[in-house]
């Protein structure tokens, strides 16, 4: 899965960052939830609320996510390591790590 995206200066506690990385996916659902009524398009947004869904079982939620992020115009984004990446490349990493979906007959 792909790791969250860390908050900005200007936003902090508000990417759900914090909550992702000591495993309340819950607070972090709200965090993001609340903030994505503001800024719906923000990959950071997208990006984490994604990883809260793969985390807790929602991979078609968290496919679509990812999906809409590569709709948007790629952003760089701090990442915990101190990388700074593509929000493409990490939707991207984010979309392989979810388990395949099996199509219906």
């Amino acid at each position: 899965m792909a790791a969250p995206a860390m908050a900005q200066d200007s936003w902090p506690q508000r990417t759900g960052f914090q909550e992702i990385a000591a495993g309340n996916f819950l607070g972090a659902e709200r965090t993001l939830m609340e903030e994505r009524r503001v800024s719906p398009k923000s990959p950071e947004l997208m990006l984490n609320l994604a990883a809260v869904y793969a985390k807790t079982g929602r991979a078609a939620d968290a496919r679509a996510l990812y999906d809409a992020v590569l709709q948007e115009k790629p952003i760089a984004m701090d990442m915990p390591s101190g990388a700074i990446l593509s929000s493409h490349t990490v939707a991207r990493t984010g979309l392989r790590h979810l388990p395949q979906a099996i199509a219906a007959r």
